[in-house]
């Protein structure tokens, strides 16, 4: 992973906050893996005059460093995606509250912490059902409880129950189902697997094309860059494979979200307040979808996306990502006992 680190980030860690916000410098951990997101950074430089110093890595990377940093950290925000993330680093204690009108204004109460304005989420991605076209009816896949049925033995691929993708969905199912059905729900997803969990998302639409499975759980806009790519292969998968949105027809289908805070100990408090205002413009909100391929959680937000726009209009679930955050520990052991490795 590519990491960049600017002298002066370097320089702020060692002077402290006082010096770094006379010079207007915004110091970003971020756990956000998109080079299309570079437009993002740079668009807010352009707009506030405040420069973004910025280190890249994993997730549990950036969280054990600012943990390890603690008052002498010199980030000011933590980018990072998926609610239970977010809600990890908050239990952690490395959040401060935000008081800011645009953001409570602006973006919705499910997608932010709405207890202590802690971190706010900026953009969703929808979790999908792929199908083979020539192999599946989509009427047969139109729930996430039918990725259990025994009509889909050994004919499903997903990655690992242990990701937050998947830990965060099974806490969806706790929530619409009950723990009982729920954990019968991942004993099901592990009786039908085609092959063990493996991969990313984008494999899992792969593998679907490639006949080792008929359907797949990801996201959706792994599928939208497949659909955006001038690729034969990439093209000829998407020939094949379709995506189903989920539960339409009850309490719609899941979301994660990316999202951040401002950090405790930040020493460009102004510039963090500012930098997450500005996730939540217009422009921000936009650029989220045509960059990433990710919908805004801005409503009424307008942006210019084909491969969005082709998969048109879904009802989503409302179940808030900080309930969800929440109750993924209970998720991550009925996960395990299951033997959704």
């Amino acid at each position: 992973m590519k990491r960049l680190v600017t002298s002066l980030l370097l320089a702020s860690a060692l002077v402290g906050g006082h010096a770094a916000a006379q010079e207007k410098v915004l110091n970003l951990y971020n756990a956000r893996h998109y080079q299309t997101d570079e437009a993002l950074y740079a668009n807010f430089t352009k707009a506030t005059g405040i420069k973004i110093n910025r280190i890249d890595g994993k997730e549990d990377e950036m969280f054990e460093r600012i943990r390890r940093e603690g008052t002498a950290s010199p980030a000011d925000v933590f980018l990072t995606v998926d609610a239970a993330r977010l809600q990890l680093a908050d239990e952690a204690g490395l959040f401060a509250p935000v008081r800011s009108k645009v953001l409570e204004s602006r973006i919705p109460a499910e997608f932010r912490d709405t207890l202590g304005n802690h971190w706010f989420g900026f953009s969703f991605r929808a979790r999908v059902v792929a199908y083979h076209k020539d192999k599946v009816k989509p009427e047969d896949v139109d729930t996430f409880l039918e990725m259990a049925d025994p009509k889909l033995k050994g004919k499903l691929c997903v990655r690992s129950g242990g990701h937050v993708y998947n830990r965060t969905l099974m806490a969806a199912m706790i929530h619409h189902h009950g723990d009982q059905k729920a954990e019968a729900w991942a004993r099901g997803i592990v009786a039908n697997l085609a092959r063990e969990p493996k991969g990313g998302d984008t494999d899992q639409i792969r593998a679907v094309a490639a006949g080792e499975c008929d359907v797949g759980i990801t996201n959706h806009y792994y599928y939208a860059r497949l659909m955006a790519s001038t690729k034969p292969e990439d093209q000829e998968v998407v020939r094949r494979v379709a995506l189903v949105f989920p539960d339409q027809g009850t309490v719609g289908t899941h979301l994660n979200i990316s999202g951040g805070g401002m950090l405790k100990h930040a020493p460009n408090k102004e510039a963090a307040v500012k930098f997450l205002e500005y996730l939540a413009s217009d422009e921000a909100q936009a650029y989220f979808a045509n960059g990433n391929n990710e919908w805004p959680v801005v409503p009424g937000a307008k942006f210019d996306n084909p491969q969005l726009a082709a998969m048109g209009k879904f009802k989503v679930d409302k179940l808030s990502a900080a309930t969800l955050a929440r109750d993924t520990p209970k998720a991550q052991r009925m996960i395990d006992r299951a033997g959704w490795k």
